[in-house]
């Protein structure tokens, strides 16, 4: 598949709208997710069967030229298989959008790709098993790239192939402004449920946009070091050591914690869809239904307050400050392992979302002409002293203030961090290159915990694929857009 080349002056942006859908199109789009995903089981199905098939025959000692035909695991592949089965085995198939299947091929194809490499050794991060059929309780999420997708002129309408004309909850103007203006255009759209069962549309688009920063905003701070956590979700200072602005975490899931424990003790009192005395599923009472849909309500707000927390953060940080240094943090492996004792950090770094952070300031920096440095993963902005350079050799979790055992001074420890990462950017800036492990000034006397690595840059690959905006064989898109 060729690779979209995004123009000079050009950036890749999404724009997700909430819909407010007639029953019966909440029909039609629960139909297409549900053609997404039989395409998606079928073809996984066959893909099994033929690797089964094959394994049986090399335990019989079959020559490799004489076994089953090998099944392609590529989306045209897949696509051709399908479509010589697909009057069989889904007769009712023209009720939705060919799209609808495209969707559930794509996801098949992406998850035995990620498996192939992954049993190959080419796959960073952990492990990635063989793909799984997927129920009705799965994500549903429908993608449309040809046929007719456009925002109406009236910026309260959009317009998707085989589901027509559907009302959004807030404006398109953003959108159909620049659209009208020949500075955006459209590659798909990606119908989606969120947990409470509401539907949203994300319009990926290629947008023109100057990096400037708005009228509306103040001129822009010095260079800044932030330090994220879950007490203080950003702490922002400059490398004289002064705090330039602090944003306390939201602790949306926290704040839930009490009416979350009380809905799920009530559905663990109704009639759920499993009964435990005789091991087998069965039809859930309708109070049952009514409080789950209650707990995914609660949850869906909670996620809704992290986000908004997060999007106002960064974006202030983005428009105000010229250059802002981050941190590198391995936060899926932050939270792995520690059983039962470590169940409540990890809630906390699951509520406090850190790795948002740096990938919202990714693209927004660039939206606003900023410049963002990511500092090495291994280096201890933490244990280094911000006054003399000295750096301690344990530092615990619970120890919220920095105390240096050489200078005496005392600080707050996510401020100490926060200004280390400011120097650290402020020799980048400059063009230096700071080993990891190394003081934020040189000479300072911090000793290396690893191997010398250029500031910057990430000490492993992570597991995480970077947004790609991708043309298949027959010139649909497949992008990873950002939401906004």
């Amino acid at each position: 598949m060729a690779r979209l080349e995004i123009p000079d002056g050009w950036v890749a942006q999404a724009y997700r709208y909430a819909l407010d859908p007639t029953p019966t199109q909440e029909r039609a789009f629960c139909s297409h997710a549900g053609a997404a995903r039989f395409a998606r089981n079928h073809m996984l199905g066959l893909v099994k069967a033929v690797l089964d098939q094959r394994a049986a025959e090399r335990s019989y000692n079959v020559a490799e030229s004489e076994l089953t035909p090998r099944l392609g695991w590529s989306l045209p592949a897949l696509r051709r298989v399908w479509n010589k089965r697909k009057n069989a085995v889904a007769p009712w198939w023209g009720q939705n959008s060919k799209e609808a299947y495209n969707t559930g091929l794509d996801s098949l194809a992406r998850s035995l790709e990620a498996w192939a490499k992954s049993r190959r050794g080419e796959r960073a991060g952990r492990s990635v098993g063989f793909p799984r059929f997927h129920g009705k309780r799965e994500r549903a999420s429908v993608r449309f790239t040809t046929g007719v997708v456009r925002v109406e002129a009236d910026r309260h309408h959009v317009t998707l192939p085989r589901l027509g004309s559907i009302r959004t909850h807030e404006s398109t103007r953003k959108l159909g402004s620049r659209i009208e203006a020949g500075t955006a255009r459209v590659l798909s759209a990606t119908l989606t449920r969120d947990s409470a069962g509401r539907w949203y549309v994300a319009f990926q688009a290629l947008v023109q946009r100057a990096a400037v920063r708005p009228a509306h905003v103040g001129v822009r701070g010095p260079l800044v070091g932030v330090d994220v956590g879950v007490k203080n979700l950003l702490v922002a200072a400059t490398p004289d050591g002064s705090e330039f602005e602090r944003f306390h975490a939201p602790k949306s899931l926290a704040s839930a914690r009490v009416r979350l424990r009380a809905l799920q003790r009530k559905a663990a009192r109704q009639v759920g869809p499993f009964n435990t005395e005789a091991k087998r599923r069965q039809q859930p009472s309708k109070r049952w239904l009514r409080t789950r849909a209650r707990i995914s309500k609660t949850y869906a707000r909670t996620a809704n307050q992290r986000r908004d927390a997060l999007h106002k953060a960064t974006t202030r940080l983005a428009q105000r400050h010229q250059t802002i240094t981050v941190e590198t943090l391995n936060v899926s492996g932050m939270r792995t392992g520690g059983g039962a004792r470590k169940r409540g950090l990890n809630r906390a770094l699951a509520d406090a979302a850190l790795a948002q952070v740096r990938r919202m300031l990714a693209y927004k920096t660039a939206w606003y002409g900023s410049r963002l440095v990511a500092a090495d993963r291994w280096y201890p902005s933490s244990k280094i002293c911000s006054g003399c350079g000295s750096r301690k050799p344990r530092l615990l979790l619970a120890e919220r203030s920095y105390g240096c055992e050489y200078c005496g001074m005392v600080l707050d420890r996510d401020l100490n961090a926060a200004i280390n990462l400011a120097r650290l950017g402020e020799i980048h800036a400059q063009g230096e290159q700071s080993p990891a492990g190394s003081g934020p000034v040189e000479g300072r006397g911090a000793m290396p915990e690893t191997e010398p690595a250029t500031a910057g840059d990430a000490a492993g690959c992570e597991a995480s694929t970077p947004p790609q905006y991708l043309l298949d064989q027959t010139g649909s898109a497949s992008t990873q857009g950002e939401a906004v």
